[in-house]
């Protein structure tokens, strides 16, 4: 019985500590392989057309009504105290430094990184990534690498574009609703937003979100059995993993960068 026992935990941890090996060998090889990328732009075109351009609507009006939350909550929560004129400051700091990285990370793993999966998922049960293979094409750089960096470049820009307009959301509540003075909405976000302190920061945590929540995406799709179930499954893993994932980065970025 113990035996057993101990045998189930040993080859649990050795086929877990196997996968972590073959995942950073896959993306060592990735990394080694995108130079390659120079030679064929239109690769990652494409897939900044496919990754960010259709992931911009729901990152647009979530930012939008994420703002809007944000400006209606943070008024009548400083209008108490009398500081209901540094509600412009509330709404840009709480974008940049955090819900406007967080919350587009998580928008883009459940949009772009399970279809992300799913392609790639697909592409394998279809015998479409052996077939490279037999023609002499690596498809980790010709499908995985331009992906990747498709996927690294669009979070940051996603961000940001979440980021502004969620200002422009607080400030439809706060200003153009509530009636809030304009001057002091802009003035006082003006002179308590720091450029590298918080929106370099949070430019920061977007490109490690971006990086993590992208590797996730193709790495189970490329790992999932060529089978509906397991593709189904890993499109699932990728949201649950990623999500975890973001939020641990989270808090060791925050705890590192703001720490001083």
């Amino acid at each position: 019985m113990m035996r057993r026992f101990l045998l189930s935990v040993g080859g649990g941890a050795r086929d877990y500590v196997e996968s972590i090996g073959f995942s950073f060998r896959t993306l060592f090889t990735m990394l080694g392989l995108s130079p390659g990328l120079l030679r064929r732009p239109r690769l990652l075109v494409e897939q900044l057309h496919v990754i960010g351009n259709y992931s911009l609507l729901i990152i647009i009006l979530s930012g939008l009504f994420v703002g809007m939350v944000l400006g209606l909550q943070g008024y009548y929560t400083l209008n108490k105290y009398g500081a209901s004129e540094s509600l412009g400051l509330l709404v840009a700091l709480g974008l940049t430094r955090e819900l406007g990285p967080v919350i587009t990370a998580l928008l883009f793993a459940g949009r772009a990184g399970t279809s992300l999966t799913a392609e790639i998922g697909l592409m394998k049960a279809g015998e479409q990534l052996s077939a490279m293979e037999m023609m002499a094409v690596n498809p980790i750089q010709r499908v995985l690498a331009p992906r990747f960096w498709a996927g690294v470049i669009s979070v940051p820009l996603l961000t940001a574009m979440f980021s502004a307009v969620g200002i422009l959301g607080g400030y439809l509540i706060g200003v153009g609703l509530i009636g809030v003075d304009e001057g002091a909405f802009w003035s006082q976000m003006q002179g308590g937003v720091d450029v590298w302190k918080d929106v370099f920061n949070g430019f920061v945590k977007s490109v490690v979100f971006g990086v993590a929540i992208t590797y996730i995406a193709l790495y189970q799709g490329y790992e999932a059995q060529p089978t509906p179930e397991d593709v189904s499954g890993a499109t699932t893993r990728t949201v649950v993993i990623s999500s975890l994932m973001i939020w641990w980065l989270d808090f060791m970025l925050t705890a590192l960068m703001f720490s001083k």
